[in-house]
């Protein structure tokens, strides 16, 4: 599991990214109940992830509307299989409108520079 801590900053919102070798749909779930074990982690308002494996394209938003769906577009595009990547977020008191999609993708370019 590789985490990258404070990607982004803004209006008070904070952005992580996290990611790792991933096989299924029950790899997933455990890849996030992992990185919540971490109590920083636990208090995140918002844990969205995308993944290409063999039972196809998975994704979450976990109530961060449309991130899932971001995550997993920048995934096909890159070709990346088999791996999870987690966006992070813990908001901030403001709503961020279409910016927060702009830190989701963000995050995981970063993410991607360093795989």
């Amino acid at each position: 599991m590789r985490i990258l801590n404070n990607i982004v900053t803004d209006r008070g919102s904070r952005y992580a990214v996290s990611g790792g070798p991933c096989r299924d749909n029950d790899d997933a779930r455990n890849f996030v109940a992992l990185l919540k074990q971490d109590r920083k982690f636990a208090r995140a308002t918002h844990h969205s992830w995308a993944l290409i494996c063999a039972d196809g394209p998975l994704k979450s938003d976990d109530g961060e509307a449309g991130a899932g769906l971001t995550i997993l577009r920048m995934l096909e595009r890159e070709g990346v299989r088999d791996h999870i990547i987690v966006v992070t977020r813990w908001y901030g008191g403001k709503h961020l409108g279409g910016d927060r999609f702009r830190h989701v993708q963000t995050a995981v370019r970063h993410y991607m520079a360093q795989m």
